[in-house]
């Protein structure tokens, strides 16, 4: 394919991400790389001129944002991985280092941290460079991991509204792990309590509104009755609690025979 339409194919890609088209996006990337890899620059080597490889990096950074943009967690996984020969090869880096690089990573770290996989994300920050950790897209998943850790649950929901996040694609990767922590303070609540009020419930799961509560308890299998919340019981906690009630019954009948006798 000639130079002529790479450039085509490339402008037409640009377009349809600037009106939000990640649909039409998505059809012209796959044009692109079927192109590139013509052309033996998916993959970094000597022989592949500079500007046809900066062409691929920046194709594979759009790739990776119009992913977010569509929710396919494992097409940005696949992007993020393609895209680590070309931020290691020396000769882009300091030809002309990626301007997207710092997003796409920090977005990485954010995926992890909604999949919890907390091995992967120190993984992640070990082999970055040190001054990579003070770039804003960088730190903003480095201080809600922190935060997590800490179970300061508040400050990781305040700093995930929008008006916060250093970029429209944080925002919605932000979402993905709001529902993750929310899931894991609802199981928490299932081992802890029997039940709780609705109000309170709200607040625990960072929930908007009483009927956005019955509506996520009604996906949980939770029963809402009388303004509360009731969490289902286990067949060996119901054993359990059954066990309590006889010993409990047994001990106050054995109490009353001996006042008898």
């Amino acid at each position: 394919m000639a130079d002529k339409e790479l450039k085509t194919l490339h402008q037409a890609l640009i377009g349809s991400v600037s009106k939000g088209d990640y649909t039409s996006a998505s059809r012209t990337l796959s044009s692109l790389k079927l192109a590139l890899l013509t052309r033996n620059a998916l993959l970094p080597t000597p022989s592949t001129p500079a500007p046809i490889l900066l062409l691929a990096r920046e194709v594979l950074e759009i790739g990776a944002l119009t992913s977010i943009h569509q929710t396919d967690d494992a097409a940005f996984s696949r992007y993020y991985s393609q895209l680590q020969p070309f931020y290691e090869d020396h000769r882009l880096t300091t030809a002309s280092p990626s301007p997207h690089r710092s997003k796409i990573v920090g977005l990485h770290l954010l995926l992890l941290l909604s999949k919890n996989d907390i091995a992967d994300f120190h993984t992640t920050l070990e082999n970055l460079e040190a001054d990579m950790e003070k770039d804003p897209f960088v730190r903003h998943p480095i201080m809600l991991e922190r935060w997590l850790m800490e179970g300061s649950y508040d400050k990781v929901w305040n700093a995930t509204k929008s008006s916060q996040m250093p970029s429209e694609e944080y925002a919605l990767f932000s979402q993905v792990l709001v529902g993750t922590i929310r899931n894991e303070i609802a199981t928490c609540s299932e081992k802890a309590y029997a039940s709780l009020p609705v109000s309170n419930a709200k607040n625990l799961l960072f929930l908007d509104s009483d009927g956005a509560v019955i509506k996520f308890a009604q996906e949980k299998g939770w029963e809402v009755r009388d303004g509360r919340v009731y969490f289902p019981v286990e067949e060996s906690e119901k054993e359990a609690l059954a066990s309590g009630t006889i010993i409990e019954n047994t001990i106050g009948y054995a109490h009353e025979l001996e006042i008898i006798v």
